[in-house]
């Protein structure tokens, strides 16, 4: 029971970790004009991200 635990939240937090690389990857790709036409800024971006997965 107590290793199903462990097993399964590491499995969780693989998961949030792959999910988080890739969108920060797709972030880190974009150009500058490309966020200039979001109007959005790279560092807030991935600190919403970060938040939205790791809460």
């Amino acid at each position: 029971m107590i290793f199903d635990n462990l097993v399964s939240r590491a499995r969780n937090n693989i998961a949030k970790r792959r999910h988080y690389n890739r969108l920060v990857a797709e972030i880190e790709n974009l150009s500058s004009r490309d966020l200039a036409d979001l109007r959005a800024d790279r560092s807030e971006m991935l600190y919403q991200i970060h938040k939205q997965i790791y809460g």
